[in-house]
């Protein structure tokens, strides 16, 4: 799942790809549907690798292909539909506005460390006390796009970044709809990976695709996203379940 800056009254069909692109980088792609009565924008934190430049960071633009998770789901027997019911310091008034990037129909921006929050419009920002409550997050990144009122669902969102930990893949599936942070939350939507193509990771409980990726995906479209030679895994993470991103260990 996703933290919004604002309430947001449906989110739905959350779905998150994630592959290792190297040894230390790795691509993600999330969609969802959503609606909300303001402008709103949707954070990502992300573990940014320490020491990292802000420009490795890499919006890649999927608006040409907008059934990227529709055709996942066709690469397996029962095609997968994730459904959900539901410390910062402040940088100085002078700093530079954060660049902002038009990635297909929305607008998105890369925070490389907290206190650059200030940098963003007041509305696309979360209250400096949900990040005093999460203090492991002193240390991420964040993606954020920003989205205007109504419902909608939104094309796939995809972008390149260094993670901090090479030995395991990250998915952000931390839970903020209504700007508090709740210990658990319900859960119910899908995780696809494609790990280390020579190693399957059937083993860590993941569903393989019938297929080869270049078999039921338009690869054509998704540039380096995807390993076209390679099967692709899916997890489904249903009920209550402790509020927190996902890390898988790769082979």
């Amino acid at each position: 799942m996703c933290c919004f800056s604002r309430s947001v009254s449906h989110v739905a069909r959350t779905r998150i790809f994630a592959r290792p692109i190297d040894r230390e980088r790795q691509v993600l792609v999330y969609q969802m549907t959503f609606a909300a009565s303001e402008p709103v924008a949707m954070i990502l934190p992300l573990p940014f690798k320490s020491g990292a430049r802000p420009e490795e960071f890499k919006f890649l633009d999927l608006s040409a292909y907008p059934k990227f998770f529709s055709d996942l789901g066709d690469g397996f027997p029962t095609p997968g539909v994730g459904v959900d019911d539901r410390r910062y310091a402040g940088a100085p008034p002078t700093a530079r506005k954060l660049e902002v990037f038009q990635v297909g129909s929305f607008e998105a921006s890369f925070v490389p460390k907290l206190a650059d929050f200030n940098r963003l419009d007041e509305r696309f920002r979360l209250d400096p006390a949900v990040w005093r409550s999460l203090p492991g997050y002193d240390e991420m990144s964040f993606a954020v796009f920003q989205f205007q009122p109504g419902q909608q669902e939104v094309h796939p969102m995809a972008f390149l970044f260094p993670r901090r930990d090479p030995r395991r893949l990250f998915f952000p599936t931390l839970h903020i709809h209504d700007g508090n942070v709740h210990p658990r939350e319900q859960f119910d939507h899908d995780l696809y990976e494609q790990g280390n193509p020579r190693q399957a990771p059937a083993t860590r409980g993941w569903e393989e695709s019938e297929r080869l990726a270049f078999q039921f995906m338009k690869t054509e479209l998704t540039g380096e996203i995807l390993h076209d030679q390679s099967h692709v895994y899916r997890k489904h993470l249903s009920g209550l379940l402790k509020n927190e991103d996902t890390y898988v260990l790769l082979p």
